[in-house]
Formats: C-alpha cells, sequence, structure tokens
C-alpha cells in the first residue's frame, strides 16, 4: 500500500451560527479532510497521520481517527502535553465570520518529522492553524522528502491578536513558501493577501516551482494555473512559465440546502488531493473536488462525514 502523510491540526469547534440558535459543538480542522480522504484516496493508498493534539483531547481525537477505515494500520496521533486547539466561529453572513483561537499544539520541528516522512509516498500539508510547520521547516521537509506535496496554505495568511481573535495579513515569505509544494491550494481571499494581480501571482508561483497552483471560489468552483506539463510527481528541474501555462474554471454544482460551510475547503483539498494521487487529469480532480465540498456544505461537523459524503446513512 502506498502511504499519503497528512500534516493539520486537529481543531474542536464551537460554531455560532447566529445569535438566535444554540452554537455546535464538533471536531474541525484537519477532521474534515481525513473524512474526504478516507472516501476519495486511491484503494492502494492509506492515510499516515502527521498530527499532533493536546492532551486533553488525545482520547477522543483517537477515537475519530479509528473511525476511519483507509488510516494505517497502528495510526495515532502524537499527544503533547499542550493543550489541543480550540476554535470559536462566528458566521456573520455571506460566507463571512470571524475566528478565535485558543490552545497551543507546538508546530512540527524538523528533527520530529524528517524521521517520520521517509517511507512516505506523498503528503498532504494543510495549514488549519498555520503554525503546523514555519518556512524553514518546510524547506527541510522540500529538501528531504523526494515525493509529491499538495499543500493548503489556509491560514498562514492569518495573523493571532493577544485575545486570540484571526485577522487578514499578507503572506510573508511568499516566494519561500512557494517553493516548497508541488500543488498549493488557496481560496480567493488568500489569494488576494499574495498580491493585488492574481495572474501575477500564478505566475510568480509556478516561477518558485508550484506546477498547480488551485484557487477555490466558494460556490463558483475553483480556477486554477497549472504548467502545461502537469503530473502529480516532485521533479527538481521546473519548466519556466511560459505559452504552456493552462488556467480555466472548474464550475461547482449548485447547493440548495446549505447546512454548513465549516470545512468545505479541507474536504475539497482532500479530494483534489485523492485524484491527482489516481493519476486524474486536474480537471477531473477540481470536478470531484467540488461535488464532495457542495455535500459536505449538507452536514454540520466532521463526525461521521465520511458515511455523508459517501451517500451512505449516518450512523448515530
Amino acid at each position: 500500500m502506498k502511504q499519503l502523510g497528512v500534516i493539520g491540526t486537529m481543531v474542536w469547534d464551537t460554531i455560532h451560527r447566529s445569535p438566535s440558535s444554540e452554537p455546535i459543538e464538533e471536531w474541525g480542522g484537519i477532521s474534515f479532510a481525513l473524512a474526504a480522504l478516507d472516501v476519495a484516496l486511491p484503494n492502494d493508498w492509506v492515510i499516515v497521520p502527521l498530527i499532533k493534539v493536546g492532551n486533553d483531547l488525545a482520547a477522543e481525537a483517537n477515537g475519530f481517527l479509528s473511525s476511519l477505515d483507509r488510516r494505517s494500520p497502528n495510526a495515532r496521533f502524537i499527544e503533547v502535553p499542550e493543550p489541543n486547539n480550540r476554535v470559536s466561529l462566528h458566521y456573520l453572513g455571506e460566507g463571512r465570520r470571524t475566528e478565535r483561537l485558543r490552545g497551543s499544539v507546538p508546530p512540527w520541528q524538523w528533527h520530529e518529522l524528517g524521521p517520520m516522512v521517509q517511507d512516505l509516498d506523498a503528503i498532504y500539508c494543510n495549514m488549519i492553524s498555520g503554525f503546523e510547520l514555519d518556512v524553514t521547516t518546510a524547506q527541510h521537509l522540500r529538501r528531504g522528502f523526494g515525493g509529491p506535496i499538495y499543500a493548503d496554505l489556509h491560514s498562514l495568511t492569518l495573523g493571532l491578536a493577544d485575545d486570540g481573535m484571526r485577522f487578514r495579513q499578507p503572506l510573508h515569505a511568499k516566494h519561500d513558501w512557494f517553493s516548497c509544494f508541488d500543488v498549493v491550494q488557496v481560496n480567493e481571499e488568500e489569494m488576494a493577501c499574495m498580491g493585488p494581480d492574481p495572474m501575477e501571482v500564478a505566475a510568480e508561483a509556478l516561477r518558485r516551482g508550484v506546477a498547480l497552483l488551485i484557487v477555490t471560489l466558494s460556490d463558483q468552483g475553483a480556477v486554477y494555473f497549472a504548467q502545461g506539463d502537469f503530473a502529480f510527481v516532485h521533479t527538481e528541474r521546473r519548466k519556466p512559465v511560459d505559452a504552456a501555462l493552462r488556467t480555466a474554471r472548474v464550475p461547482a454544482p449548485m447547493v440548495t440546502d446549505v447546512r454548513d460551510p465549516t470545512g468545505c475547503g479541507d474536504v475539497f483539498g482532500a479530494t483534489a488531493v485523492s485524484h491527482l494521487l489516481g493519476s486524474d487529469t486536474v480537471e477531473d480532480a477540481l470536478r470531484a473536488a467540488n461535488e464532495l465540498a457542495a455535500r459536505n456544505a449538507q452536514y454540520h461537523g466532521a463526525t461521521n462525514l465520511q458515511y455523508h459524503l459517501r451517500g451512505e446513512i449516518v450512523p448515530r
């Protein structure tokens, strides 16, 4: 079996949909991506979690992991003494929300991570908190790992105030980050934090070694920018950006009964990397990612999400 390493953060979410409704408490963060990987990974791949959890929620987190069929044998999260990350989400309408973070799961250092990636075949890195690893560790990962790396930059564009409130900020050292990954995923807001001209940002990303840049557009689907000869493999040699650059928008299906948009980007990314590992074309991979992300919007939380994404009866 081939092994996909998954870097991210398990988060306990408290979701406030409206002032008049009771908050919902559920697993969030990388749990959405794990559920989608359980559904979408090719049959010859398994999940290897490279994920730290606080000891206050370690038992519950490993219970979530044990519910997944596609995890590697004896897979467990790495328990740390710090409190697990917890996030309060307040939705303000039209997809806008505020986010407040508590907890302090420490980032990976290369001396910890390096031995754990030697037997992997690919890596999916989702910067859920933005503190999973710093750019120096990411550079060591790129130099020390020869397989393809898919990265959702996610919260790298979020600062952290003293009271835990997250706020948008420019992506520092973006060129260094770009050079660490073969595929990069961002949403519209994150893309705007990288520069005023999306085409210029995309061209720069491909110049720095990214072979495929994906920008998710909520209910409008996703736009991609790809090298003309794109394949989801890592190579030290990238052709310069030229006329072979491909770009297109892949539309998303219409969703009329949205229950909760939390985690849609994580489901999207996990599905996209799964289909790329299965040698799908970029368009087919993004089409499948859009479909599962849309299905995720019809469900609350990540517990047993894999059943809903498969269209099965959800255990209660």
